[in-house]
């Protein structure tokens, strides 16, 4: 896939202070009221906020048949599952501000968890969109602070269960088509995702938005007598 790479540190400085209801007010700004918010039913698994580029990966559910195997020769199975049928190659892709967008087909399934989402980490992913299942090892996650949105917590391995089928592609996540290079914006409101071609019209009037708030609530602060924090200033 040819990454946009022109622009990419402009986006993501262009909406890094952006609130999930900024970014909603300005897609509503120009239009595109019906398009964008992820279903409310894929939440945050620890209260968190992550802004970033879309990067995407597709599973489907595995056929089978499930293997008539004894424990030891399913140990080799897995390995051979693991290289060959269920892996995940955009792990050598994943670049600093990439936010990862998996579309696991709804399947329950722990795809995501303590070791491989701590991997991506490492080389600059942001978290982790998800319409399924997705995670499991959920205590160790939330530990090491890693975010992820999912439907659900699954506790079962790939195998048997799940299958890759590509990546850098259109994936549908909540109701909401995600494009590689798309804007997304995930806090404790949901998930937020913004075509690319829009990103700056939208950015404008989040900010709008945003300003607007501050100002708002900063005079009621001082009314109150509070402290100013970094949410009104």
């Amino acid at each position: 896939m040819e990454r946009q790479q022109d622009d990419r540190k402009q986006l993501l400085e262009l909406y890094k202070d952006l609130r999930v209801t900024d970014v909603r007010d300005g897609m509503d700004w120009v239009g595109y009221h019906g398009f964008g918010t992820v279903h409310h039913d894929v939440k945050p698994l620890w209260r968190t906020r992550i802004v970033g580029i879309a990067r995407t990966a597709r599973y489907l559910p595995y056929e089978g048949p499930m293997p008539g195997k004894t424990p030891e020769e399913y140990t080799a199975w897995v390995k051979w599952y693991y290289s060959e049928v269920c892996h995940d190659p955009w792990q050598a892709d994943i670049v600093d501000g990439d936010i990862m967008v998996m579309d696991v087909s709804g399947c329950d399934v722990g795809i995501l968890g303590s070791n491989n989402t701590l991997a991506a980490l490492k080389k600059g992913c942001r978290g982790y969109i998800t319409n399924g299942g997705g995670i499991r090892d959920t205590d160790e996650v939330i530990m090491q602070k890693i975010p992820v949105w999912s439907k659900f917590v699954s506790q079962g391995m790939d195998q048997t269960r799940i299958r890759f089928d590509a990546k850098d592609v259109p994936v549908a996540i909540g109701g909401v088509a995600v494009y590689p290079g798309d804007i997304v914006v995930a806090d404790g409101d949901g998930v937020v995702v913004v075509p690319r071609k829009i990103a700056y019209d939208v950015a404008k009037y989040a900010h709008q938005e945003l300003s607007g708030d501050k100002a708002g609530r900063r005079r009621l602060y001082e009314e109150l007598g509070w402290e100013l924090d970094a949410t009104v200033l």
